[in-house]
């Protein structure tokens, strides 16, 4: 059977991509076109690893000097939960960079912080998409909160920058999964199309075996989840059965007009053994 690649490959592929610095900061520029003059050096990846003790991690965090703190998120489906996501990211960010640059919270100095800017990629088909969410319209209808967390959304198509690149990306897998499904044909038609259309094209050229590589090797966790619902459903099912199947069977145990074998014949779901231990527990009480 064909390798089935994961169903979250678009979010490692992200991932991979913006570990190299060069893409990262054409990630930068397309974020913020009028700095003009920074630096690979200026840019520092600065995602999280592990939050708290859910073992969670941010897609893409990274600082630039000490002016700015940028996290990015990459969605395929729509959720204002990201918001919610962002804020504990971004906590969780700042307490690493206090942490990092030894400043004191509980001192009477105020501390530095740099200015954060929260963005979701979102590279699903929904329509309507707003330009940008938070907190306060989205879980409490503007009203002003004690904390409010705005995250801007990008989800326009570009072959001009890497963001837009990456949505086309996206796109495109999106296309050849629908006409091949899950399999090694939709990962190389993905990476030729975009190929011959200059979309992340150097990436794609460089690093085409590790992206093929990502998408093989890495378990579908959605076929693991549907199977272990599956299991899950079908063993309560069997549970829920048997248990109709005693409560049948006691009745007629009670009624005392049939033999546990005939009573057998009718509750399938129970052994004779099964009825035998039943039928002592109901002389017990009878």
């Amino acid at each position: 059977m064909e390798n089935i690649p994961k169903r979250k490959i678009k979010d490692s592929v992200f991932t991979n991509l913006f570990q190299d610095k060069k893409y990262l900061l054409q990630l930068y520029k397309a974020l913020h076109p009028e700095d003009c003059n920074v630096t690979e050096d200026e840019i520092e990846d600065i995602t999280i690893k592990h939050i708290l003790i859910d073992a969670d991690y941010n897609d893409l965090g990274f600082s630039v000097g000490n002016r700015l703190m940028i996290l990015v998120e990459s969605q395929s489906t729509w959720t204002y939960n990201i918001i919610i996501r962002a804020l504990m990211y971004l906590v969780q960010t700042y307490h690493d960079y206090f942490k990092r640059t030894n400043q004191n919270l509980y001192g009477s100095k105020k501390v530095n912080m740099p200015i954060p800017e929260l963005y979701v990629i979102f590279t699903g088909d929904r329509k309507n998409i707003p330009d940008k969410i938070s907190l306060s319209k989205a879980f409490f209808k503007g009203a002003k909160i004690a904390i409010d967390v705005d995250v801007k959304v990008l989800y326009q198509e570009n072959e001009k920058d890497i963001i837009g690149q990456y949505i086309i990306f996206s796109k495109v897998y999106d296309k050849q999964r629908k006409l091949y499904g899950n399999t090694k044909q939709a990962i190389t038609e993905t990476i030729n199309i975009c190929k011959d259309r200059n979309i992340l094209k150097e990436y794609l050229e460089n690093k085409e075996q590790e992206v093929v590589d990502i998408m093989m090797t890495l378990f579908d966790d959605e076929q693991i989840l549907k199977a272990y619902i599956k299991d899950v459903k079908e063993n309560t099912a069997k549970e829920t059965e048997k248990e109709s199947a005693k409560e049948t069977a006691e009745r007629l145990i009670k009624k005392g007009k049939m033999s546990l074998e005939e009573i057998a014949d009718c509750v399938p779901a129970l052994s004779l053994d099964e009825l035998k231990e039943l039928e002592a527990k109901v002389m017990q009480f009878m």
